[in-house]
């Protein structure tokens, strides 16, 4: 396919297959556990650095500490994108994997934290990481993990958000509680990225979600190996996006944000078909915003409100548009369900996210907490891909 080389475009010498990187790896990794076996380590002693299993080497620093990496997303615990993230990182065995996600599903509660309320820190068993859920949104999960309230460790090397099912292109960022994940992370200073996987409704199938870390690997190895060396691009962190047939990519290209969003679509919802809209029906939608609950926070003007309306009579309407006419003693209420709906963008230029994405690119934002210095992140990025690149060749 044939297409315009710009700055933020690599050559096409440049280009390669992700997979196939991860495959070439992973068969190097497999022959050097081969050479280089060696039985087990006698009781008391403990020795886990890179290179522990060296046969030349016959005694390690035992005192090494492997480097953290601190793993969240935006559909919570149990999303299989987090899991397979988790597992892929467990077996590289290089790194101490800790996770901290919601509980439930809070991929679009963007950027919001949770004040004056107690939030809950539950450890649960995925793949044998440290990990823990909490009752709060992706940013809120964050930010509590690099606290040092709730792990021991002082800072992450690395923090991924992910692999989270649906887009992030666009406008989309703002709502995304996975890129706030990753957003948040930057802010306290700790690099990260964030990564996406882009679900096609009816066609996609959680396995791509498996071949979406395997594409995914080698940059996260990258990333890792030059945040140590010290050579990782800063002052932002890179948004990650996997076209929905992960193992046939045609590689990488750096973009720039779009405005493509998806379109937001609210209708009206039956009180008859939900009759507990306020607990049970909100409590299974986490994607849909902040609870229900959190409307009404100010104790205070809720008791207010509360005596105000004791002796009006509530009417509940289900249908959409004018209401009509009610009398003062009368409380109308509604119930609505939004969605996200995909829309199509033609004549989208070919280096932003969206375009790139749909044309098959693991498609790489770089965004940045300071807008102005968009051009300086963008060619600092593309500047250490090229490098990452040309030494995967």
């Amino acid at each position: 396919m044939a297409t315009t080389v710009r700055n933020n475009f690599m050559p096409q010498s440049l280009i390669s297959n992700l997979q196939q990187v991860l495959i070439s790896r992973n068969d190097a990794v497999e022959e050097g556990k081969k050479i280089h076996e060696q039985p087990p380590t006698p009781a008391g002693a403990h020795c886990s650095g890179p290179g522990a299993a060296d046969a030349d080497v016959e005694e390690k620093d035992c005192s090494y500490t492997k480097p953290v990496v601190l793993v969240t997303n935006g559909e919570g615990t149990e999303s299989p994108g987090l899991t397979f993230l988790v597992q892929a990182l467990l077996h590289d065995a290089r790194f101490d994997i800790h996770v901290c996600a919601p509980q439930s599903d809070r991929s679009v509660s963007g950027h919001s934290v949770t004040t004056r309320e107690t939030l809950a820190a539950c450890s649960v068993e995925i793949s044998g990481a440290t990990a823990f859920q909490v009752t709060g949104t992706p940013a809120d999960c964050v930010s509590l993990a690099l606290s040092g309230a709730l792990f021991s460790w002082s800072k992450p090397v690395l923090v991924i958000s992910g692999v989270n099912r649906g887009s992030s292109c666009g406008h989309n960022k703002f709502y995304s509680g996975a890129v706030a994940g990753a957003r948040e992370a930057l802010i306290c200073g700790v690099p990260s990225l964030c990564i996406s996987f882009n679900w096609k409704k009816d066609v996609s199938c959680e396995n791509d979600l498996k071949d979406a870390v395997d594409v995914s690997l080698p940059l996260i190895h990258a990333a890792l190996r030059d945040i140590e060396k010290g050579t990782f691009p800063k002052n932002c962190f890179l948004n990650i996006e996997i076209p929905s047939s992960p193992l046939t990519n045609k590689g990488i290209k750096v973009t720039r944000q779009s405005l493509w969003r998806s379109s937001l679509s609210w209708q009206a919802v039956s009180a008859n078909r939900h009759p507990s809209v306020g607990g049970h029906f909100m409590s299974n939608q986490q994607s849909l915003g902040i609870k229900l609950a959190q409307l009404s926070r100010d104790a205070s003007a809720a008791g207010a409100a509360r005596r105000s309306n004791s002796h009006r009579k509530n009417v509940e309407i289900e249908s959409v548009g004018v209401a009509g006419k009610f009398s003062s003693q009368q409380t109308v209420k509604k119930y609505f369900r939004l969605e996200f709906v995909e829309k199509e963008q033609e004549n989208v230029d070919e280096d932003l996210d969206y375009r790139a994405l749909e044309d098959g690119f693991v498609a790489i934002t770089p965004l940045s907490l300071n807008p102005n210095n968009w051009f300086e992140t963008q060619s600092s990025v593309s500047n250490w891909l090229a490098v990452v690149l040309a030494n995967e060749q």
